[in-house]
């Protein structure tokens, strides 16, 4: 570990700097949802075929929606030091667009609990887009995955978030 690192400001490192799960029993459940979205930018005629049901594997867009709501699901196998949690809402949708052309995929995870959803939220819109490259890359492999970010977060000591407009 760093030594010019102050332990008590790292939440996941315990006294001896080595990497643990935070421990939140002493936490308070309340409602807490996350929201976060990401684009996948491709030709219009991908986005053409894909949206006329013509992509090789098949259905791009089911299948994509599903792998997003079980990557939520599995976040804590994914991402070191996240809680597993009983998620109650997952929702992913994807969106085309001409003006990218492509899609823009959104995912709002709900939840009572005594942790937030953030990282579910961002996973369930990760695991869909590159789902939806995979299923897609028949027709292009040019296609690129873009702008994930959270987009809004309530609930939780640290309060409500709202990404700034870009």
């Amino acid at each position: 570990m760093n030594p010019s690192v102050e332990n008590s400001s790292l939440t996941h490192l315990n006294d001896q700097g080595e990497a643990h799960l935070v421990d939140i029993s002493e936490k308070v459940a309340t409602k807490r949802e996350a929201i976060a979205v990401g684009e996948v930018r491709m030709s219009l005629a991908t986005l053409r075929a894909i949206e006329a049901g013509n992509a090789p594997k098949g259905d791009v867009l089911g299948t994509a929606r599903l792998a997003g709501i079980m990557g939520a699901k599995q976040t804590s196998h994914l991402i070191p030091l996240c809680h597993p949690l009983p998620l109650q809402k997952i929702a992913v949708e994807l969106c085309p667009d001409e003006s990218l052309p492509g899609y823009r995929i959104q995912a709002t995870v709900t939840i009572k609990a005594e942790t937030g959803v953030e990282m579910e939220a961002l996973t369930a819109v990760s695991v869909a887009a590159l789902t939806l490259y995979d299923m897609a890359k028949g027709l292009e492999k040019s296609m690129q995955i873009d702008n994930i970010h959270l987009v809004s977060k309530t609930g939780g000591k640290s309060g409500d978030y709202l990404a700034p407009k870009s």
